[in-house]
């Protein structure tokens, strides 16, 4: 029997879906400075290491007898590929077709994908491009159909195996879904955005005025709402970024993330941290100095740098272990716990926790931030959030207190307890290192307000009962009382570290599986 007619239409529908929208759509998505769905899979993934699923799935034309006339494919593109060797799963929205929306996108696809990777334990990367769902839609299905996208399979990815999402357009609705519900999401500066409705439906029922990128912009949901993680220049950075976070990640919660040899010595000693905080307590210093000293050099990866800017998260690695780093910049908001930092830190804690990563937190905490704004927007319902996480989290964890640790902010610096009483509290602190209720300056301005009013000269009678209580907080009386670990030289600090990292991945290896509470 001959097949030479099927395999012919074979060849015909996957050469019409590697055509994508055809030349003229192809031509407008470059116009716009933007890459095709196939050409971000391309440029994300180890060359020739896509497999596609569902290539020939779309809606077909077909005559009175039966016969194919036309083939559209989905604009929804899925497969299997490999980044440095490692396989994961992949899904690119195809905006030349119909704008992305899922009018056209075969959305069983989607799930089919999302059920591969939660069945087979592989990282999800999602390439969003999608205008989202259409009025049209009811024509096509003639009907409607009460809202709904399998979420449960989602939650229950983000508890298993890496997920990132990437907004490489217009997200709205359930493209701005599949963009946030992840682990880590970039987006491209002036070219995507993210909402739950666009421009049009925001003017028909608040009559608001707005552009996309002042609704939905990079600016708005990586610096106000917090959204989306990382801001990219261009979409070549957006998958560099994608590339660089997944090489800190496990493939899922039943391994440990490789190690990757480093020439950097675990030992190395750098005298310049002895001197980087400075003696006045009321001089800023810059943290991120502080990382890149102690850290395998180039290995720090910045996640959500421009939202709670008061609190640093990173990925790096030590002695080419992989670590997820906290550490407080006095640069912003004097390094107070706010409540985006809180949303935040809870969120990054999650993440490590989830993944059997362990954490190291650079402490200089004066505390949870005050004031009338930070009450009234529920700082305080934030940090304890954020708090719980910490205290829940039964990852490895050790604390470097380089400046201050004061009040309930203060007492954030690290598990306590944790399940079943099993965190450690393992940290170090530098000679610089002061902690306690209050801050020294701020307690003696209220303990001793009229005191310090009916002085001769009151602010010499303020700084001599400063200088009282400050002696008084030395981290050498805590240390005698075995109240801290130890009191290291701040040179020292990249050593004790890549020590302890060593017993924290023998730890984690006996943790690994299902956390029994995963993000959140």
């Amino acid at each position: 029997m001959d097949w030479t007619p099927e395999l012919e239409e074979l060849q015909y529908r996957r050469e019409a879906a590697d055509g994508l929208g055809g030349p003229e759509s192809i031509a407008y998505q470059h116009s716009k400075g933007k890459l095709t769905a196939r050409e971000r899979i391309d440029l994300l993934l180890d060359e020739d290491s896509f497999r596609e699923i569902g290539k020939i799935a779309g809606k077909g034309k077909y005559n009175k007898d039966g016969d194919l006339e036309s083939f559209t494919p989905s604009n929804a593109i899925a497969g299997t590929g490999r980044i440095e060797g490692r396989k994961l799963v992949v899904t690119s929205d195809d905006f030349t077709i119909r704008a992305g929306s899922s009018e056209s996108a075969v959305p069983e696809k989607w799930v089919y994908a999302e059920r591969m990777a939660h069945e087979m334990e592989m990282p999800l990367i999602r390439l969003v491009d999608t205008a989202g769902g259409s009025v049209k839609d009811l024509e096509r299905l003639q009907g409607t159909k009460i809202p709904g996208y399998p979420m449960w399979s989602n939650v229950s990815l983000l508890g298993r195996v890496p997920v990132v999402g990437v907004a490489l357009g217009a997200c709205a609705g359930l493209g701005a879904i599949r963009v946030g519900l992840s682990h880590f999401s970039v987006m491209v500066k002036d070219m995507s955005q993210v909402f739950a409705a666009g421009p049009p439906v925001v003017k028909q029922g608040l009559n608001q005025d707005v552009t996309k990128d002042e609704l939905g912009g990079s600016y708005v949901h990586t610096r106000l709402s917090g959204v989306v993680n990382n801001e990219a220049v261009d979409e070549a950075d957006a998958l560099r970024q994608v590339r660089q976070f997944l090489s800190y990640m496990p493939r899922n919660v039943w391994e440990v993330p490789e190690r990757k040899m480093t020439n950097d010595d675990p030992w190395r000693v750098d005298k310049d941290l002895n001197s980087i905080i400075p003696k006045n307590r009321r001089k800023i210093y810059r943290p991120r100095k502080i990382l890149e000293t102690v850290f395998d050099k180039g290995s720090l990866f910045e996640i959500s740098r421009y939202f709670g800017g008061s609190t640093i998260t990173c990925l790096a690695r030590l002695n080419g272990y992989t670590v997820g780093v906290m550490a407080s910049d006095p640069v912003v908001m004097g390094g107070a716990l706010t409540l985006q930092s809180a949303r935040k830190m809870e969120r990054f804690v999650d993440l490590c926790d989830t993944f059997h990563i362990p954490i190291i937190n650079f402490v200089d905490q004066p505390g949870v931030m005050t004031g009338l704004e930070a009450e009234r927007n529920g700082t305080m319902g934030a940090a304890m959030r954020a708090i719980a996480a910490i205290e829940q989290a039964q990852t490895p964890w050790c604390s470097i207190i380089v400046r201050r640790a004061f009040g309930v902010g203060g007492g954030a610096h690290g598990p306590k307890q944790g399940p079943e009483g099993r965190s450690l509290n393992h940290r170090f602190a530098w000679p610089s290192a002061r902690w306690g209720s209050v801050p020294i300056e701020g307690g003696v301005a209220a303990a001793y307000k009229k005191e310090i009013a009916a002085a001769e000269d009151p602010v010499a009678r303020r700084e001599e009962i400063e200088s009282y209580y400050h002696k008084l907080a030395s981290p050498f009386r805590t240390a005698e009382k075995f109240g801290i670990v130890d009191i290291i030289e701040p040179s020292e600090t990249r050593a004790v570290l890549c020590d302890w990292v060593e017993d924290a991945y023998e730890l984690t290896k006996r943790q690994v599986g299902l956390s029994s509470r995963t993000m959140r």
